[in-house]
């Protein structure tokens, strides 16, 4: 069954409609688009004519086909451009056209990348692609060499291609994303494991955490921070002085950053972020968006105890409407709810590191980036 859309966009078909239903439209990935986009342009450059739409089957199975927004022949080159559609996901290059040029290279290279306007370029070690190299990344790269090869054999081609890829007004968007920081400049990067994406799935984010690590440790910094957001990063900088690329924005996924520092240590672990996040990570949660943990204001009145709170005290905080309204109740009473709430996150953050060789202290900060509570800095052995 297919369903007909707009020209540049993504028709269902094959195993796509195959795709778990959760109420919301999945779309395809940078990398998906891309592969479509450098099929389509080797096979015109092979046939004279381009396919349209052009389908692909992408690591499990699915086999979306994409309608073509740009075909342009010349006697020695073939360029085609598709139009990402992220589905129902606020994918921030959901529309962009994604272009492929493909030209013949010479006899033995194989498929040779590079990176065309609004691409980016690699310019820091610890990604998984060598400094100077264009950011199309090692699961697009063998699609796409896989798809070209099934060009190649068909139409009698030689497989030898040199592929461009760029992305129309990639430079600009790629200043709101974590490129810039992670030394991939110029441009997005072209992403994608599976080549589906999943409308609000954590993946991307989480993967671009490991790669904040990756960089950190190749630069040689001993010191990272996982940060909430903008706020906690400027404090961890007023308090520590560390560079950008020592800083991860973990956003909600403290879970993340602690699990993959356990596998990747760094010698020492700065987590920042709002008191009330903080607050469940005090209380266990890895994962601290509101929509899966809560602030327990029965754990901050435990806490609240441990600090010295009364019961009268100990039962306003656990009433009290926010996190934040009951830091002030304690901090009037001169209980020191923050420093404990910093203290158990802490505790909990080693409990994940599982004695890993990192030691770990975290800030917690209000809606202006004041410290409210600190710990210690303390390591497995203590």
């Amino acid at each position: 069954m297919t369903e007909s859309t707009s020209a540049g966009t993504a028709v269902s078909g094959g195993r796509s409609a195959q795709l778990k239903h959760t109420g919301l439209r999945p779309g395809w990935t940078t990398g998906a688009c891309a592969t479509a986009a450098a099929t389509a342009a080797y096979t015109a450059l092979l046939t004279g004519d381009f396919p349209d739409p052009v389908t692909v089957t992408l690591p499990k199975g699915h086999t979306p086909s994409f309608a073509l927004a740009v075909e342009e022949l010349t006697a020695d080159a073939a360029t085609a451009g598709v139009v990402k559609d992220a589905g129902d996901d606020p994918d921030v290059t959901h529309g962009v056209l994604i272009r492929a040029t493909v030209r013949e290279a010479a006899p033995g290279s194989g498929v040779v990348f590079r990176a065309g306007p609004g691409v980016g370029t690699v310019t820091r070690p610890g990604l998984p692609l060598d400094v100077g190299e264009p950011a199309v990344n090692p699961v697009p790269r063998q699609l796409i060499r896989e798809h070209l090869a099934r060009v190649a054999a068909e139409h009698g081609g030689s497989g030898d291609v040199e592929v461009t890829i760029g992305a129309d007004g990639g430079e600009e968007i790629a200043r709101s994303t974590w490129n810039p920081r992670l030394g991939i400049l110029g441009g997005l990067s072209v992403l994608g494991t599976t080549g589906v994406v999943v409308p609000y799935s954590c993946s991307a984010w989480i993967d671009s955490i490991r790669r904040g690590v990756d960089v950190a440790r190749a630069a040689g910094r001993t010191h990272v921070a996982g940060c909430t957001g903008s706020t906690s990063e400027r404090t961890v900088v007023a308090e520590y002085g560390l560079p950008e690329d020592a800083l991860l924005d973990m956003g909600d996924f403290a879970g993340a950053v602690l699990k993959y520092v356990r596998r990747h240590p760094v010698e020492r672990l700065t987590v920042c972020g709002g008191f009330a996040k903080l607050s469940k990570l005090a209380a266990g949660h890895l994962d601290l968006h509101s929509a899966r943990s809560q602030v327990d204001k029965s754990h901050l009145a435990e806490l609240a105890r441990e600090g010295g709170a009364d019961e009268r005290l100990a039962t306003a905080v656990a009433e009290a409407n926010t996190g934040l309204a009951a830091l002030h109740l304690c901090t009037e009473a001169g209980v020191p709810l923050g420093d404990l709430v910093a203290t158990h996150a802490r505790d909990q953050s080693l409990t994940v590191l599982r004695g890993a060789p990192v030691t770990v202290d975290v800030l917690c900060i209000d809606r202006a980036g004041n410290v409210v509570g600190r710990s210690e800095v303390r390591g497995a052995r203590g």
